[in-house]
């Protein structure tokens, strides 16, 4: 009798499962083709712009996310509203003027200036040449040169060598930390109180043309975080193209290859006055700005206390000064459709009377490409506790093949920490793709060795400093990421549904299981 009792059991438990997986996969069935690529082509058009913090693209981004997330009956959780707005600060560093003898140089173009200060107005009528700027008792180009006040000339790469290729200081072919320590010459300089330092870059025109408008974007900061301007005064360091230090060495009849090539032969220093007449004005112009994080609520059933954020952010580069639109239609249009598709999914089966046992909160975060500023704003402002906050799943860049994969399997997806804090989470996440998806689960960045350091590069780990375990989706890199290439038209939309359904799956079983996830790990 026990033994047929126990096969009932069984069975029921098992038709229990069963109707279980046909109520998920009926609603992941729900995320389709078609449904994500209305979403994704107007997040990633160009009307959109790129969806630019504090561009007009980002607002209109905003209001088509909030526009979806009322379509689908979510709950407006913000005092009644779906935008959570973000006080930021944009500290753009402004070069009013930079000029020698009336020839203007420019900044993210000729020179390369940073900083924190005030503006301050800088004048000199002569520039000091002080070759290397090595200070060493085997090779010094400064010994005896008074060089307070001074605008002083060097060049802060390599070191002088023989005509075999070995230095003047080590005697040897491997160079010194004079040319390998990045910021050894500078600091040394900076000891002698110069008004300001020049520092030639030969590799600058390269990287600057390679950076375009992010080379002097700024930094953006939270209101409150913002720090005060640097009052005390300052010595400044300004990178400058070899372009423009050969305009400066030929106001003294010579040049950077010439100077180099003296130095080099006789392994004497070469430090000279240039008369001139140079001016500049710099400094921090802080601009505020608002950029709103949006948030859908689904209430739960029995464990409704209990929540679930699953979120992406919306942001992307914008438009640049020269019109071009970085379109982000991978970083991050498809983390921003999945994060529609799984609303849409999860309050369809609520309509009809399947809804999650947890809440679920929807976010998509503003200003992530600024700092992972919008996911900072809600854990230091959570519109719900966050003890009572059980998981967090960030859907990042799921549309494309990565460099790694490309001549490879394609049905793959990256999961990255999902058992930094809990195995249950690792475990869900892989038995719900073994059931339903089926994809290759790449935990390559999840070594703590990574170059990329990629688990501690998207809002999921503002979560996950917070004690709340977390999992990142995410294809990879490639060439087009951060470059106006980053197009619609390269999203893979079949292998991309798949991804949609693997976090759709995995959130389900987080909504629906009986206890909330278990912390017992804290790998680094």
């Amino acid at each position: 009798m026990k033994k047929i009792y126990n096969l009932i059991w069984i069975a029921f438990s098992l038709m229990g499962c069963a109707q279980a997986q046909d109520v998920n996969s009926k609603y992941a069935n729900e995320i389709t083709v078609e449904t994500t690529q209305k979403h994704l082509r107007t997040l990633a058009s160009v009307d959109f712009e790129g969806r630019g913090t504090g561009q007009k693209g980002g607002r209109l981004a905003a209001e088509y996310i909030a526009n979806e997330f009322k379509k689908y009956g979510l709950t407006a959780p913000v005092n009644g509203s779906y935008f959570q707005p973000l006080q930021l600060i944009h500290n753009s560093f402004k070069v009013k003027q930079f000029s020698i003898n009336d020839r203007p140089f420019l900044n993210g173009k000729d020179i390369f200036v940073i900083g924190n200060n005030e503006n301050k107005f800088f004048e000199s009528n002569e520039i000091v040449f002080i070759g290397y700027g090595i200070d060493d008792p085997k090779y010094s180009d400064i010994t005896g040169l008074d060089l307070n006040n001074k605008i002083v000339l060097l060049i802060n790469e390599s070191e002088p060598t023989d005509d075999k290729g070995n230095s003047w200081i080590t005697q040897k072919k491997s160079p010194s930390d004079w040319a390998t320590s990045r910021n050894k010459k500078v600091k040394e300089i900076l000891k002698h109180k110069p008004k300001m330092i020049l520092a030639i870059n030969s590799q600058l025109s390269q990287l600057l043309e390679e950076a375009g408008d992010r080379a002097t974007e700024g930094r953006y900061n939270l209101a409150v975080d913002q720090p005060a301007p640097e009052k005390s005064p300052m010595i400044p360091v300004v990178n400058i193209t070899d372009h423009a230090a050969n305009y400066i060495l030929n106001l003294a009849r010579t040049n950077l290859a010439a100077v180099i090539a003296k130095i080099n032969r006789s392994g004497q220093p070469n430090s000279f006055v240039i008369p001139t007449n140079f001016k500049a004005e710099f400094g921090t112009n802080a601009s505020p700005l608002t950029d709103p994080n949006i948030l859908g609520y689904l209430e739960g059933t029995d464990k409704k206390d209990e929540i679930i954020v699953i979120g992406g952010h919306y942001d992307h580069d914008g438009k640049d000064s020269k019109g071009n639109i970085f379109f982000g239609a991978d970083d991050n249009a498809s983390g921003t459709t999945a994060v529609l598709e799984l609303a849409r999914a999860f309050s369809s089966a609520k309509a009809a009377g399947k809804g999650p046992r947890r809440s679920i909160l929807f976010i998509t975060y503003a200003a992530e490409e600024k700092g992972l500023l919008g996911s900072k704003f809600y854990t230091e402002n959570p519109i719900f506790p966050l003890k009572n906050t059980v998981a967090c799943i960030n859907i990042d860049m799921i549309g494309r093949v990565d460099d790694k994969h490309l001549n490879g399997n394609h049905d793959y997806i990256h999961a990255i920490g999902s058992d930094k804090l809990s195995s249950e989470l690792y475990a869900i996440n892989k038995n719900e793709n073994q059931q339903h998806t089926k994809l290759e689960i790449d935990y390559m960045y999840d070594d703590p060795k990574d170059k990329m350091r990629l688990y501690y590069r998207s809002d999921h780990y503002i979560f996950a400093k917070k004690g709340i375990p977390s999992v990142f989706y995410f294809s990879g890199l490639h060439p087009d990421y951060h470059t106006p290439a980053d197009t619609y038209d390269r999203i893979d939309f079949p292998l991309m549904v798949k991804r949609e359904k693997l976090a759709f799956y995995t959130a389900w079983e987080i909504a629906n299981r009986e206890q909330r996830l278990i912390i017992d790990s804290n790998k680094e």
